[in-house]
């Protein structure tokens, strides 16, 4: 159980960054956290979550995927090991595809019943650049709804997946 619950908290954390819902991403966090993202950012909860508008307020989209996921369970400790695919798409007319390949290496704690980060880093493994054909996207996109961030994402139509956000 212990082990669905973290994984929960991982996808959580990515839905909340992508779809920019910050008060999501601040109920993951113990309040003693630390965030842990390179020379980009080091600090609080709080803090993370106040930086978190301003990294990606450039960003048309992003989109988190976790791939392999590695949970170490020692009673209410845990740590964890996931690589990520992040996606980050410039707006139009001359959009650019920044692709991060790396891995999230995290601790956690069970506190009060609930599991959550204690410390989350980011490990750089590889990186592209990539031009995109806006022309090629909009005729495959134009008959399918469009991924937002925020609550313009056809997501929030759904109203259990909506209730995520506080």
């Amino acid at each position: 159980m212990d082990r669905l619950e973290l994984q929960d908290l991982v996808m959580r954390y990515c839905r909340a960054c992508d779809r920019r819902d910050f008060a999501l991403v601040r109920s993951l966090y113990h309040d003693d956290a630390i965030d842990d993202h390179g020379t980009m950012f080091r600090g609080g909860p709080d803090e993370f979550v106040a930086w978190l508008p301003e990294a990606t307020a450039h960003w048309d989209l992003t989109r988190h995927s976790i791939t392999n996921s590695l949970f170490v369970i020692d009673g209410d400790r845990a740590e964890g090991e996931h690589y990520v695919e992040a996606w980050h798409r410039t707006p139009a007319p001359d959009a650019r595809l920044f692709i991060v390949l790396g891995r999230y290496l995290d601790r956690y704690e069970k506190r009060d019943g609930a599991w959550k980060f204690l410390y989350r880093s980011l490990v750089f493994d590889h990186g592209s650049i990539v031009d995109v054909d806006q022309e090629a996207m909009d005729r495959m996109s134009k008959d399918a709804p469009n991924g937002r961030p925020g609550r313009e994402d056809p997501s929030f139509t759904y109203p259990l997946l909506a209730g995520l956000s506080r």
